[in-house]
């Protein structure tokens, strides 16, 4: 691929799905302005009792390019290193802080893990992921490839950082499609982000745009919610865009894609979740980082209930 340039590649699948929230057969308003004492989409709900539209509030923090006083050496590292798909950037566990933890500088994934329906999945066996005899498996570097630097530079990421980042509250919303049970984000169909051409929280905000551009190419945003697991039920998230991501349910790592890339999709289903028991609360939370132009996309879909979404910790403004 041109290394100056991220061009849209968005991979698609049949019943691709988002991040909604029901509770109790009401409207459950994360960190907004409703809410029930529900436990999540109870089993018998009806499509009537679904709300058409969830926002959710995340924490955006900006960050100067590697080549500014004060840069951060991962976003739009010159010479451009680790292009492409890389997995093992973070560790299978959440820190005690709740944040990714630096594994390596990441394994770049030659090809990809799909299953039945076609759709991508970790490339990499994870114990805690129950295989299918109908999955197809991927394969990836065993040397690694330098999709980011070093782990104290990575804590930076997803922590308000004195002198490093700039941190505010984003809302995104995921809308109800159709008669069914699917919510999606799309920076291609939301008002305000199909008007700025992708996924651009912080044009012109916290340290302005990118050096001789138009937008903000340089930021990373943080979910953290929880959901009630229904065994059965076709929960199922997937998330497809660019740069890296990272899905955590109860602290292990369900979703990788890491690296700087053109959109890619990844699904997982919640019932391969082989320690998950049913009818029981968990947390449920995404890392998402933009580190270089020239596109920045984001799609969710979902059907799972996400419910009382507690906004991630900052400190405050950071410059």
């Amino acid at each position: 691929m041109n290394t100056n340039s991220k061009s849209l590649r968005v991979l698609t699948a049949s019943g691709l799905l988002g991040a909604a929230l029901v509770t109790g057969g009401a409207v459950w308003t994360v960190n907004a302005q409703q809410s029930t004492t529900g436990g999540g989409q109870p089993a018998g709900a009806t499509l009537a009792q679904l709300p058409p539209s969830i926002t959710l509030n995340g924490v955006c923090r900006d960050f100067r390019w590697a080549s500014e006083t004060n840069g951060h050496p991962d976003f739009n590292r010159q010479p451009t290193a680790g292009f492409g798909h890389y997995v093992g950037q973070v560790a299978d566990t959440l820190d005690a802080d709740g944040k990714p933890q630096f594994a390596s500088t990441g394994f770049k994934v030659n090809s990809q893990a799909v299953d039945a329906q076609g759709r991508n999945r970790m490339p990499v066996a994870k114990s805690y992921i129950s295989a299918r005899e109908s999955d197809r498996t991927g394969s990836v570097a065993t040397t690694a490839g330098g999709a980011m630097t070093t782990a104290n530079a990575f804590r930076q990421w997803f922590r308000d950082s004195s002198g490093v980042n700039m941190s505010k509250t984003i809302p995104i919303t995921l809308v109800r499609q159709g008669d069914s049970n699917l919510y999606s984000f799309s920076d291609r169909t939301d008002s305000l982000y199909s008007s700025r051409g992708g996924f651009f929280p912080i044009n012109g905000d916290l340290f302005g745009n990118s050096p001789g551009q138009s937008k903000n190419f340089g930021f990373t945003f943080e979910l953290d919610t929880t959901f009630v697991y229904r065994r059965g039920t076709n929960q199922t998230f997937t998330f497809t865009g660019d740069d890296d991501v990272w899905v955590f349910i109860d602290g292990k790592l369900v979703v990788d894609i890491g690296g700087v890339h053109s959109a890619i999709s990844q699904t997982i289903e919640l019932d391969r979740l082989n320690w998950l028991q049913d009818g029981q609360r968990y947390s449920f939370k995404l890392f998402f980082a933009e580190r270089h132009v020239t596109q920045s996309n984001v799609r969710i879909d979902t059907t799972i209930s996400l419910e009382n979404a507690q906004l991630p910790t900052t400190t405050g403004l950071y410059d």
